[in-house]
Parts: structure tokens; C-alpha cells; sequence
């Protein structure tokens, strides 16, 4: 196993994993839609919540033990469902299924992914998350929800922000596909990049392992390209949402939730969590930053007496935006470009070094504010003027 140790922050692992990752992988990850405004401020909007310090409290038996939708957790954070996982490392979705389950995190597997639904339930023992995107191939998704099922994951998890795809410029720019087209330019930028390369030889999958063999008239990379940019079903609407429950009979995650109105439709639907989500900045651009979004959200469900979980991805780089995050009333976080820069870095290794950065911000920031207990960590660990104006819509 590697010495990581000199690894300190989630920033070092991206800057190993833009060197070592193919540019249009790379990109992919660490990019947005449009102008990308909405991307940063998921980040920069964190900074401009300030946490208070508080001294000579016993410091000793500090947890950060939760549950997530009933599963223990070792923190509040789940890996998020990324697609082209797998481009960023070989057989990335197994490595981080596997980092995920060592750790005691939740780990979600996108229908993009690189590595199938089997693939990750052959090389892991814990149950995992599976994330549905809804496509107008009504049997194709049907067949989805049967494998999850016979997988074994214990969640669903049905992304309601991509009807339609943003526009990402460097995706457009950049060719984006799986495997990487044999271009000049993307040959001349694979020759940079030997131990990326050396890795995917190692490999048989280089293609969305999901769809390629079990969607109809897609049999190889030729003809999944074309099924694709037609299939992300622009009729979704809650009245589906019933339907796929149904289908499913477990628990149901409902990711992408930015407004309160909405929020009330997923707690009225009977899904067990929901996820305030903009995508990561990669849908619509000028869209609030996920933080500042969470407020009112918590307190349109806490209206509604509703169960249901409010978790919070997005702009999620370090334990102290855990912690802000679970200040702000969120039950728990989804991690994605944090743990995709530890994937492209080091590999399993790489992922393991992102959740233990996470953790140890987390832990050692909320001892500083005066709690050794992450599930009694409330708004009173934030400095009066930082965070209020983040409630946006005064629900």
C-alpha cells in the first residue's frame, strides 16, 4: 500500500490526478456547465460560513458514527454516483466500491458507470446504492431496476436533474467518450499519461458496462453513442416517481432537489431521503450553490412532519463542508469530485486517502466548536452573520 501520508487535502489529490488522468477524463470531472458560475460558488459559498471556536471542552470519545437511510455509517458521506468512473482509473467503480465498503461508507454505482451492476456486486460484500437515470427504453429501465435488485443494493437512488443534459463546453471540446476516440490529439495526450494507459490494458472495461449487451440495438461503442443522446427521457415527472417505487418496493433516494416546493413533492412521494443537488454545477448554470439552497429545504420538509432524510451534495471538498453541511440540518453528504481526484491519483489507495482527510477535517473542526458527538452538531457552531442570509427564499 502506498505512503500517502503527505497527501494533507483533497486539493493535493486533484493536482496528482490532473497529471496523471487523459485530459477529457479529467475534465469531465473538474468542470461545470456554461460559464461554470454555478460550480464554483458550490464551492466558494462554504468558505463564507465561519465556524466558532470554543475551548476547555472535554475533547475525549469524539464519534462521527451516524445512519444513513437506516445503514450505519462511519461519517455522514456516501459516495455519489459519478459516471465514467472507470476512465478516471481502471475498473474505478470496483476501487471505489471497495475503498467505500473498508472504510464504512455508502457507495453509489451510476447508471454511466464504466463497471456494471454485476461487476460491483461480484467484488464487494456490502450492499450498495444504485442510481437510476430514466430513459425513454421503458423495458431497458425495467431490466435496471431487476439487476439492482438481484445485486442486492439496498437503495435506489432516481436522479431528477437530468431530463435534459447541460451543456459542458469542455466535454463538447474535448470529444468525450468511452474509450477515447483514436484522434491525434488524444493519442498525443495518452503518450503523457503511461501509467493511466498501462492500467487500462489491464482491462476489459472501457465502455458503460449498464448499457453496451443489455440496452436494445446496442452491441458495441459504435452504436451506444447514438442510443444515448436520445434516451434521457424530458417527460419525467412526479407522476412517475410512484411508478418507479413501485417497481423498486425498497428504499428510494431522490437526488437533485434545489427548492422547497420540490423538496414537499419528495416527502409527499414516500422516498426515504432526498439530496440537494445542482448536479455539481454541470446542469443549470446560474442555479444557487447547493449550501445555499439546504436551509429552506430543511425547513419546507420540517413543515411537512414529514421522515424523510435531507442530504446535501455538490461543492463537498473537506470534513469542515461535512460539517457545515450537517449544521445546517443535513442528515448526512454525497461526496464526488472528492473522491474522483483520489481515484485518478492513486487508485483504491487514492480513494482511502480522500475519506480519511474527510474524516479527520471533520472530526478534528468539530471538536474545535465544542461537540464530540457529530449527530448533536447544530447551527450554534457557526458564527451569527455567516450563514443566515443563506436562507434564500425565507420558506
Amino acid at each position: 500500500m502506498k505512503s500517502l501520508e503527505k497527501v494533507t487535502d483533497i486539493e493535493d489529490l486533484r493536482r496528482v490526478a490532473e497529471r496523471k488522468v487523459p485530459r477529457m477524463f479529467y475534465d469531465y470531472v473538474d468542470s461545470g456547465s456554461w460559464t461554470e458560475t454555478t460550480y464554483r460558488n458550490n464551492e466558494s459559498d462554504f468558505d463564507r460560513i465561519k465556524l466558532r471556536q470554543r475551548v476547555l471542552v472535554n475533547m475525549e470519545n469524539r464519534s462521527l458514527a451516524t445512519t444513513m437511510i437506516g445503514e450505519s455509517v462511519k461519517m455522514p458521506v456516501a459516495i455519489a454516483p459519478t459516471g465514467f468512473t472507470g476512465m478516471m482509473w481502471a475498473d474505478g467503480e470496483i476501487k471505489a466500491a471497495q475503498a467505500a465498503e473498508k472504510f464504512g461508507v455508502p457507495f453509489s454505482l451510476s447508471t454511466m458507470s464504466i463497471c456494471s451492476i454485476e461487476d460491483i456486486a461480484t467484488h464487494t460484500s456490502k450492499p450498495f446504492w444504485f442510481q437510476l437515470y430514466v430513459m425513454r427504453d421503458q423495458a431497458f429501465m425495467a431490466n435496471l431496476i431487476r439487476r439492482a435488485k438481484e445485486a442486492n443494493c439496498s437503495a435506489l437512488i432516481l436522479t431528477a436533474d437530468l431530463q435534459v443534459l447541460g451543456q459542458r463546453h469542455k466535454d463538447i471540446k474535448n470529444g468525450l467518450s468511452a474509450p477515447p476516440k483514436p484522434t491525434l490529439t488524444n493519442i498525443l495526450n495518452l503518450m503523457t499519461k503511461p501509467e493511466w494507459c498501462l492500467n487500462m490494458l489491464g482491462t476489459k472495461r472501457r465502455s458503460f458496462g449498464n448499457i453496451v449487451g443489455h440496452a436494445k440495438d446496442v452491441e458495441d461503442i459504435s452504436s451506444l453513442s447514438a442510443w444515448t443522446a436520445e434516451q434521457f427521457d424530458p417527460a419525467l415527472s412526479w407522476d412517475d416517481v410512484a411508478r418507479i417505487k413501485d417497481m423498486w418496493s425498497g428504499k428510494l433516494i431522490i437526488k437533485g432537489i434545489m427548492e422547497p416546493e420540490d423538496a414537499i413533492m419528495a416527502a409527499r412521494s414516500g422516498a426515504d431521503a432526498l439530496v440537494v443537488s445542482n448536479h455539481g454545477g454541470r446542469q443549470l448554470d446560474g442555479a444557487l450553490s447547493s449550501i445555499s439552497a439546504l436551509a429552506d429545504i430543511v425547513q419546507a420538509v420540517h413543515a411537512e412532519n414529514s421522515n424523510i432524510e435531507v442530504w446535501l451534495d455538490s461543492g463537498v471538498r473537506s470534513g469542515q463542508d461535512v460539517l457545515k453541511a450537517i449544521s445546517l440540518g443535513a442528515k448526512g453528504t454525497m461526496i464526488g469530485r472528492a473522491f474522483l481526484y483520489g481515484l485518478g491519483a492513486y487508485g483504491e489507495d487514492g480513494v482511502r486517502r480522500a475519506l480519511e482527510i474527510i474524516y479527520k477535517e471533520c472530526d478534528i473542526s468539530m471538536a474545535f466548536c465544542g461537540h464530540t458527538n457529530i449527530q448533536k452538531v447544530t447551527d450554534d457552531i457557526l458564527v451569527k452573520g455567516t450563514f443566515e442570509n443563506l436562507k434564500v427564499n425565507n420558506f
